[in-house]
C-alpha cells in the first residue's frame, strides 16, 4: 500500500488532479458518453456525444430518431452500427421499464446493486458502469480501461491478462479514497509516457518502482508525443 501511495505522489506531481470527481446531474449522459468512448479516443467520442445533442437533441428525441440518423451523428467515433443500436436499445428499455429516460434511481443503490442493474444492457460492461459510479456519482471505485490495465501490470500492482481481472484485484489493494485519483493519473501517464508501444521509460518518474521487464530496452526512446490528457467524462 505504501508503494501505491508513492506512485500516486509521484504522478500527482506530473498531473495535478482531483482526488474525487464531482457528481454529475445527468447520469444517463455519463453512461452514454462512456458507451461512445469504447474502442476510440476521448476526443472523437466527445465529438460524437456533442453531435447527438446538437443534431438530434435530448434522449427522448434520440429514442424517436431513426437508427440511420443516430449512426450518422456518431460515425466519427467508430463501431457506429453497434453503438447506435446499443444506445437505442438502452433508451427503449429504460423508457419501457422506468417510464422515464433517467438513471437518477440508481443514486440510492449500493455499488453492487448498480453493477447488477446496468449489466443487463447491451454494450454496458464493468468498466462502463465503474465510470458512471466514479464520474457520475463520485463513488470510490477504480475504472479499468486499456491504459489502467497496462500500467497496473507494468508497475506490478497486479498480474492479470484482462481489464476485468485487473479491476477485481486492484480494488483490494488501492487505499480507500484513492481509487478515482489513481485511475485518472494512470490514464494520463499511460497516454503520455507509459505508452503501449515504445514507452518512454527514460523519462519515467516511476522507473525505479516499475516491474516492466522491458524497461531497459525502451530507456532511450525519445519521441515525446503531444499532450493528450482530455478525458471525456470531465467534460460531460
Amino acid at each position: 500500500m505504501n508503494r501505491i501511495n508513492d506512485i500516486i505522489k509521484l504522478l500527482s506531481m506530473e498531473f495535478p488532479s482531483s482526488e474525487k470527481a464531482p457528481q454529475k446531474s445527468n447520469l444517463l449522459d455519463v453512461l452514454i458518453a462512456t458507451m461512445l468512448s469504447q474502442n476510440t479516443t476521448d476526443k472523437t467520442s466527445f465529438q460524437a456525444f456533442t453531435n447527438l445533442k446538437k443534431d438530434i437533441g435530448g434522449w427522448d428525441k434520440v429514442l424517436q430518431t431513426p437508427l440511420s440518423k443516430i449512426k450518422k451523428a456518431i460515425k466519427v467515433c467508430g463501431l457506429t452500427n453497434q453503438k447506435a443500436k446499443n444506445i437505442k436499445n438502452l433508451l427503449s428499455r429504460l423508457k419501457r421499464e422506468r417510464g422515464t429516460l433517467s438513471l437518477s434511481y440508481i443514486s440510492s443503490m449500493s455499488d453492487r446493486e448498480i453493477y447488477n442493474d446496468l449489466l443487463k444492457y447491451d454494450g454496458v460492461g464493468i468498466k462502463t458502469i465503474s465510470c458512471v459510479l466514479a464520474f457520475g456519482l463520485g463513488r470510490d471505485v477504480f475504472p479499468v480501461d486499456t491504459h489502467v490495465h497496462r500500467l497496473s501490470n507494468r508497475l506490478g500492482l497486479v498480474k492479470t491478462n484482462s481489464a476485468d481481472k485487473t479491476f477485481e484485484q486492484a480494488v483490494k489493494i488501492i487505499p480507500k479514497g484513492k481509487k478515482f485519483l489513481l485511475h485518472t493519473l494512470l490514464i494520463k501517464y499511460g497516454r503520455k509516457i507509459c505508452r503501449a508501444r515504445n514507452p518512454l521509460c527514460g523519462k519515467c518518474v516511476l522507473y525505479d518502482l516499475c516491474s516492466f521487464n522491458e524497461k531497459e530496452k525502451y530507456y532511450n526512446v525519445m519521441n515525446l508525443p503531444k499532450e493528450n490528457n482530455f478525458i471525456i467524462l470531465e467534460h460531460i
